[in-house]
């Protein structure tokens, strides 16, 4: 169970392997669902209320991602975000809000934020915003991949033997040319079946 102050992770060995990410809120229901998102996405996530607690979390570890409501309590999340650049400013930052304006986007991002988003937010879109949605999707051996997941590689495969040609690819996978053009302009597909 995910508890405030705490890892949402079980064991302590698999912590290791898991990425470490600090989730800060006062919202505690919010906060709660949203670190157990991240930890089923395998994220090792602490949780914690209260910016005083989240910076003294930021003084004994270090954090990949660092995901902070913009108002806490009486304090601003804007603090963590500075605490975040001054000790590793590496990690990349997101701030949270239901009081989305221009003028707070602004102040995250010159105090550091990676990131800007309004609530509600769900894990998967914070984790495409901060740019880490498919990390740890295809780390783990126990993901099944999805038929179209299978597709992309094998069109992208093929499409790297003929030397990046549209046409010969399609021909050789039966395709309409501008079937295959817009399969390639979408991307590798992000959902991944387990």
């Amino acid at each position: 169970m995910i508890g405030f102050g705490s890892t949402a992770t079980g064991a302590a060995a698999d912590s290791d392997a898991r990425c470490p990410a600090l989730l800060v809120d006062d919202d505690r229901v919010f906060a709660r669902r949203l670190g157990k998102a991240l930890q089923d996405r395998g994220f090792d996530t602490e949780i914690y209320n209260t910016v005083s607690d989240a910076i003294d979390a930021l003084g004994l570890r270090r954090f990949d991602i660092v995901i902070t409501d913009l108002r806490i309590g009486d304090r601003s999340g804007l603090e963590i975000v500075a605490e975040v650049r001054d000790i590793s400013p590496e990690t990349k930052t997101l701030v949270l809000t239901g009081y989305g304006n221009v003028q707070s986007a602004v102040t995250a991002v010159k105090l550091g934020a990676t990131e800007f988003l309004s609530k509600p937010a769900d894990a998967d879109e914070i984790l495409e915003v901060l740019g880490v949605a498919n990390a740890l999707k295809l780390s783990s051996g126990d993901a099944i991949k999805s038929a179209e997941l299978v597709r992309w590689e094998h069109v992208t495969s093929v499409f790297a033997e003929t030397g990046n040609n549209v046409s010969a690819t399609a021909r050789l996978l039966n395709m309409h040319r501008r079937t295959l053009q817009r399969m390639l302009s979408r991307g590798r597909p992000e959902k991944i079946s387990v």
